[in-house]
């Protein structure tokens, strides 16, 4: 129910008249005025009941003679009167119907009774009701009523005192309360200030109105008492407290601030009164110093006093806080001030409340960057944010360092005292043989043999003070240990996460800002506001070398594992936001401290120790030699998790992590996963830290890159716990995490993270030369996993990726190449399966990018890393062999480098894939490289080092040849589009083509490659290759020559069949005559292939049969060629020189491929004639006689008709000869050629030895006689027309000379007849059915033949003589057959019947 209502009125009016009776009782005997004034008071209240509608305001009105009896009351001194009355009086002032007047009555009312000491908490309330429920009092009457209560609050009595002290500052808070309420009502009404001569306080007042006047003038008062000055306003002071008086301040400070900077004579005061008052009533501190003796000086100095100093720094907290900006340079003055107090030779409680001012700055990031912009970043100024900063950091170093005896006291208080608990801690838990099994371990910092406990002194981010707070305290207190050390701790990190947390926002938004900008104007380039970026490198700048001075400090000396996460989580934001500003030293400080802390103490680490700069008390030697961090204090008590090996290039001892070594390293971890982008050159420290840690703690890689635990490969192998052995996996995973996370970097961040595993995986390599130690595979396994994630931009890692890979691969530690040739192969593989955007098959650059360093590793001589080069090949070919397209050559090109040096698993491998290919690919591949897929083929055929492959290899081409002769038209539509293509860029660049077999049409050329290939394989040191490419060749060549354009066959003719029959010829002649014992293994030789000569017969055996089996069977074609009798020349040499060896297989050979090219074979279908020797493609079987069936008597059987003969050749499909003069002459001249040669191989052969010849000389056999002489018969078919005596005489010296020729004894058994029979041998018969043949023509020819009867009747006479009287051959002596032994002439023709028949 409110004051103003009827019924509240209504109950006030009836309570006065009750309170009036009550006190007119009261006074009736002993004070009757009282009683008088108290019933007159009873009347006026109903006449103004009575008279009012408004009652309140004529009460208000009437108010000093309503109060009056009341005041009469008081003035009795009676107690129970003045309860009364002081009641009433209030319960008027609650109704606020008490008038300015009638309040400074009751104020001097009050006054009198303060003086005389009654009723004092009755007056603190009634002041307290007058003041705060109306603002009636002003000027001289308030300030009468402050003083009221300051008198009062230094009475005798304790109570008393309190409360007044409560009403003081409630009174003041009013004040100002008014004040504030005041300036509301003026908000919108702007005065015109009147003209101010001067500016002393005493004038400008009048500017203010009536509250703010008030306030003024006590702020004002408040500011001369605590400087021990009379008050201008409060008057009747008698005594005051500094103490109080800064509580006052302070409260006021602290509460309206707005008053202060809205108001110019407000602020004035601040500037003029309270900072000088404050700098003055510092100056105890600041000149103290402990432990000096104060007889040395010549004055006593002041000691410092906790209450005052306390509420010194509290007021100081408060201006710095809410009037820095007005403050600028009595706040300069301040902060050095406060820096000072944390001086090691200030008291401990100075100290303590010191650190707690600083912790509250610490809170407020906004104001430390105002510190930075108004001091650090201003020329000629006190860097005050660098002074913070440092002096926290030496504030902690100096708690570490054992104190001097002066301050001993301070420190250690005694056992019994309030650090007795942390000290028992420390004494029993500290040593290693303390019985810390029983105890908690508490919280601590434990360095050089010092113990510090940490506390929880104020939750994160808040600054809660307990010393600062101690205000009823007047000795100080005794702090207890580590509580300096705690505040110090927590003021550092809330350093740190309010900075960073500040700046980090603020990039946000500037990013923000700029991505709104792109989207907005994408061509603008967005440009930061001007200064902010400098404020925040300068505050990082300035307190970077403070902060990781006492942070890598802190780390070093805790002993708690949530400490050590905050510190380190500080460290690593300070890196990260160090590397966002891109400030490049401050960053790799902070990372080397992380890095540091996760190695064992005092490791050697060449990175980290040439990096670090040389902060606080550590030294560092560059190179390497010797790190020593500060010493390792912590050993102690820190739990060690690990034991392992150094990764170094010397056998080492072992060296051990702790489990702080491995909360680093998971720090470490985390800020290369979450702030890889920001870490640049520095990756190279964490990566280095990290494949020490991975090595100690023997993490291996495996599949894809990723690190397992694996057991260490020697030494005394790593010793792990089971805490750390569950830490592992997950230390792995997040290892593995941390790469793939490099799929967020940008393309430059990239690239430092490649560089440094680069330059890392360099230093591996260094180390693993010359020894066969295990190599750290942790550089390379990271390449892998980091190029894996990266594959859709590939291309800009690919070559440093790979360029460092290839040199990994050459390495000649086995392991480390291993690994190199692993992340290759697979990164290939992987680049080739990821669905790139546009697909390869449209991004031959990228396709060819890829496959390039496969191809290079064919350059790298150690054969693991080329059998993991072809087994990758195949993988590639099994799963994209459709999809390589302009790939192939380099696939191709792989597959055929090899070399006879690799061994045979290798070549085996690489044929595997060329059968893949060959099987598999052909059709999908660009006929262009169907080339390069012969001449593959062809050099798997010619390494020596796996027989089988190269037999295999040549069956590879026939099959190869089959394909071309199936898909003919498509290749040759395909080659010949490349060729258009490639002529006009041949005729851009003004070059000519250049290809083999180059002007024969490209399809073309692809069989000459084929045949050239084969033709090479002919001539193979081995015969079994050498035999199976003949058959290969002359197979092909039958098959599919008819696809060749009729020209080409030119080049088949003279570059390869020529070329290759006198290769074989040279090859033959030259051959070793050695006889060889077995064909490798134990594998028996035949005793007609047991020397090299033997078996290149063979060879030559073979070639001559096939090139005559081409020139039989394609003659009509070749003569079309223009140089048809040449080559026809060319090959009656070849049989000659063929005829006329010394080996009878050849000799014979020859004469039957004579016999064929004259067309003596009837040749017929495969199918009826099984034993056809060159079906089989095998030796001519030499000894059959083709002429057996026409023995003399019978007509000789011969096919006259060519074109009949030319078609029933194997199904051939060949062209009848066209008709006309000009090839029968041709012809002509080729039988008479082909007779020269005959008569030319006669002579030489059958010619007898000159001289006697001590040594056996080569005798021509039976055999090549006989096929010589069965030459004859057809020859002369062809040449008889011209057939002249000249001739007849020539071929009479042969038969004469065949006949001569002895039979050798070996032979003699199969050939002689046995004397009951009477037969003729072969030869015999074939002579004899040369002139039978010859005597036929010339009884049927024409007159001028008839001539030759006696010449041929003169030679059968010869023959009649040998039967009794043997031939001569040469001077050799022949036997009887009965005793023959050696050579024998045979007695021929038994039967002359026959004969002359």
């Amino acid at each position: 129910m409110s004051t103003s209502s009827p019924e509240a009125v209504k109950k006030l009016l009836e309570n006065m008249q009750t309170d009036l009776r009550s006190l007119s009782m009261e006074c009736k005997k002993k004070f009757p005025p009282v009683k008088e004034a108290a019933e007159s008071g009873i009347v006026k209240i109903k006449t103004i009941a009575a008279r009012n509608t408004d009652i309140l305001p004529a009460l208000k009105e009437n108010s000093s003679e309503v109060v009056q009896p009341f005041l009469m009351g008081c003035g009795t001194k009676e107690p129970k009167i003045t309860q009364l009355c002081l009641a009433a009086i209030q319960r008027l002032m609650s109704h606020e119907v008490v008038s300015e007047a009638a309040a400074g009555n009751i104020i001097n009312m009050l006054w009198q009774l303060m003086e005389n000491g009654l009723e004092e908490l009755k007056l603190l309330q009634t002041v307290l009701v007058l003041l705060t429920t109306n603002t009636v009092v002003h000027d001289e009457v308030l300030s009468k009523a402050i003083v009221l209560c300051f008198r009062l609050h230094f009475t005798k009595d304790n109570i008393t005192n309190n409360t007044a002290a409560a009403t003081v500052r409630q009174v003041v808070t009013v004040v100002f309360e008014r004040m504030v309420s005041e300036d509301e009502r003026f908000k919108g009404i702007v005065e015109q200030p009147p003209p101010v001569q001067g500016n002393t306080n005493r004038r400008s007042v009048t500017t203010l109105r009536p509250s703010a006047k008030d306030a003024y003038m006590l702020f004002q008062d408040l500011c001369q008492l605590v400087n021990a000055d009379a008050p201008y306003w409060l008057v009747g002071m008698t005594e005051m407290t500094r103490t109080f008086g800064l509580e006052l301040l302070e409260s006021v400070l602290n509460d309206f601030p707005g008053v202060f900077l809205q108001h110019q004579e407000f602020s004035f005061l601040l500037k003029e009164r309270v900072c000088p008052l404050v700098i003055k009533l510092f100056s105890p501190n600041i000149k103290f110093r402990q432990g000096s003796s104060s007889a040395a000086s010549p004055a006593p100095v002041e000691k410092p006093y906790f209450p005052i100093c306390m509420r010194l720094l509290r007021v100081v907290s408060v201006l710095i806080k809410h009037f820095y900006s007005l403050l600028v340079t009595e706040c300069e003055i301040f902060l050095s001030l406060l820096v000072k107090f944390l001086d090691g030779e200030k008291p401990q409680w100075l100290r303590a409340v010191a650190v707690e001012s600083v912790h509250r700055l610490c809170v407020q990031p906004h104001l430390l960057r105002s510190f930075c912009q108004s001091y650090d970043m201003k020329q000629h100024s006190t860097k005050v944010f660098r002074d913070i900063v440092n002096a926290l950091g030496s504030f902690i170093q100096s708690l570490f360092i054992v104190p001097n005896v002066g301050n001993a006291s301070a420190v250690n208080a005694p056992a019994g005292g309030s650090a007795s608990g942390p000290q028992g801690t420390a004494q029993s838990g500290a040593g290693p043989g303390g019985i810390s099994g029983t105890l908690i371990t508490q919280a601590a910092f434990e360095y050089r043999g010092i113990w510090i406990p940490l506390m929880t002194v104020s939750a994160q981010g808040s600054a809660k003070a307990t010393y600062l707070e101690m205000l009823d305290k007047v000795e100080p207190p005794s702090i207890p240990e580590g509580y300096a050390m705690s505040v110090a701790f927590s003021a550092l990190l809330d350093l740190v996460r309010g900075i960073t947390t500040m700046i980090e926002k603020e990039l946000a938004l500037e990013e923000e800002a700029a991505a709104e900008s792109r989207e907005a104007q994408p061509d603008h380039k967005w440009e930061p506001p001007p200064g902010t970026h400098l404020v925040w490198e300068e505050m990082v700048s300035a307190c970077w070398c403070g902060l990781l001075a006492a942070l890598s400090l802190l780390l070093d000396a805790s002993t708690d594992e949530t400490a050590t996460e905050n510190i380190l989580k500080a460290e690593l934001t300070m890196a990260s936001l160090c590397g966002r500003l891109g400030l490049v030293t401050p960053r790799d400080a902070f990372i080397t401290a992380i890095c540091k802390a996760s190695l064992p103490p005092h490791y050697a680490l060449t990175v980290l120790s040439s990096n670090a700069a040389n902060l606080s008390s550590k030294a560092y030697s560059i190179q390497g030699q010797s790190v020593q961090i500060i010493s390792p204090s912590s050993e102690s008590h820190q739990q060690v998790v690990a034991v392992g090996q150094p990764l170094s290039a010397q056998p080492q001892g072992t060296v051990v992590l702790t489990a702080k070594n491995i909360q680093c390293m998971r720090t470490l971890l985390n800020l290369a996963h979450c702030h890889g982008a920001v870490l640049g050159s520095s990756w190279q420290l964490v990566l280095a830290t990290l494949q020490h840690l991975v090595w100690i703690l023997g993490l291996k890689p495996s599949v894809g890159g990723a690190l397992k635990p694996g057991r260490a490969v020697e030494g005394p192998s790593t010793v792990l716990t089971t805490a750390v052995m569950t830490d592992l996996p997950i230390i792995s995973n997040i290892l593995s995490r941390l790469f793939e996370s490099s799929q967020y970097l940008d393309d430059v961040s990239l690239h430092h993270l490649i560089n440094a595993l680069c330059s890392l995986s360099l230093e591996a390599m260094e180390m693993a030369y010359g020894t066969n130690k295990e190599p750290s595979l942790f550089a390379i396994a990271k390449l892998l996993e980091t190029g894996l994630v990266n594959m859709d931009r590939i291309e800009i890692l690919w070559r440093p990726l790979t360029g460092h890979l290839l040199e990994v691969c050459q390495h000649p530690n086995s392991r480390m190449r291993e690994w190199g040739a692993e992340a290759l192969t697979a990164l290939i593989k992987a680049g080739l399966d990821y669905k790139h955007e546009p697909p390869l098959s449209q991004n031959q650059r990228l396709q060819l990018l890829l496959l390039n360093p496969l191809k290079e590793l064919s350059n790298v001589l150690h054969a693991d890393i080329r059998q993991k080069q072809l087994e990758s090949v195949l993988q590639i070919l099994q799963s994209q062999g459709d999809s390589l397209g302009p790939g192939w050559p380099l696939v191709l090109g792989v597959i055929g480098a090899i070399r006879n040096d690799q061994g045979e698993t290798l070549i085996r491998t690489a044929f595997q894939c060329l059968q893949l290919v060959v099987t598999d690919f052909l059709p999908t591949m660009p006929c262009m490289c169907l080339q390069i897929v012969v001449d593959v083929a062809g050099s798997f055929g010619l390494q020596n080092q796996e027989l089988n492959i190269s037999l295999t290899s040549i069956g590879l081409l026939w099959n190869i040849s089959d394909y071309f002769f199936q898909r003919g038209e498509a290749i040759t539509k395909e080659l010949e589009r490349e060729e258009e293509v490639q002529q006009k860029q041949a005729r851009e660049k003004g070059e000519t083509l250049n290809r083999p077999f180059h002007p024969a049409p490209p399809f073309d050329c692809l069989w000459l490659c084929l045949y050239a290939k084969l033709g090479e394989l002919c001539v193979d040191p081995r015969p079994a290759v050498r035999k199976s490419a003949g058959q290969t060749l002359f197979s092909t060549i039958a098959a599919h020559g008819t696809l060749l354009h009729q020209p080409t066959w030119h080049i088949v003719v003279w570059k390869v069949l020529f070329h290759l029959l006198d290769c074989v010829r040279t090859s033959s002649t030259t051959a070793d005559k050695e006889k060889i014992e077995s064909g490798g293994g134990n594998i028996l030789i035949h005793h007609s292939r047991d020397t090299a000569e033997k078996q290149w017969a063979e060879t030559w055996v073979l070639t001559l049969a096939g090139v005559a089996r081409i020139f039989n069977t394609r003659r009509y074609l070749l003569q079309k060629l223009g140089d048809f009798f040449k080559a026809w020349e060319v090959l009656l040499t070849h049989i000659q020189s063929a005829s006329l060896s010394k080996n009878n297989e050849v000799s014979l050979a020859a004469l039957k491929s004579f016999q064929e090219i004259l067309q003596i074979v009837t040749p017929v279908r495969d199918s009826d004639k099984a034993g056809d020797a060159f079906a089989a493609m095998g030796v001519p079987p030499v000894l059959i006689d083709p002429l057996s069936a026409s023995g003399p008597g019978r007509p000789l059987v011969r096919s006259d008709s060519l074109v009949e003969r030319l078609t029933c050749y194997n199904g051939a499909e060949l062209q009848a000869p066209p008709p006309g003069e000009e090839s029968a002459l041709e012809d002509l001249a080729l039988w008479w050629s082909a007779w020269n040669t005959w008569y030319r191989t006669g002579t030489d052969s059958t010619r007898p030895p000159s001289g006697q010849t001590e040594k056996l000389s080569f005798i021509p056999s039976q055999p090549f006689l006989t096929a010589l002489i069965q030459i004859f018969p057809a020859l002369y078919q062809h040449i008889k027309a011209n057939f002249s005596m000249e001739d007849l005489k020539k071929l009479g010296v042969i038969l004469h000379g065949a006949v001569s020729v002895p039979i050798s004894s070996d032979a003699s058994p199969f050939i002689l007849p046995s004397y009951t029979e009477a037969v003729l041998t072969s030869l015999q018969e074939a002579v004899l059915t040369a002139l039978d043949v010859l005597q036929k023509a010339i009884c049927v020819g024409p007159e001028n033949l008839q001539i030759m009867y006696p010449a041929i009747f003169e030679q059968l006479l010869l023959f009649v003589e040998f039967s009794c009287k043997p031939p001569q051959y040469g001077r050799m002596e022949t036997k009887h057959v009965a005793n023959a032994k050696y050579n024998q002439t045979l007695n021929p023709h038994p039967d002359l019947d026959l004969l002359l028949h």
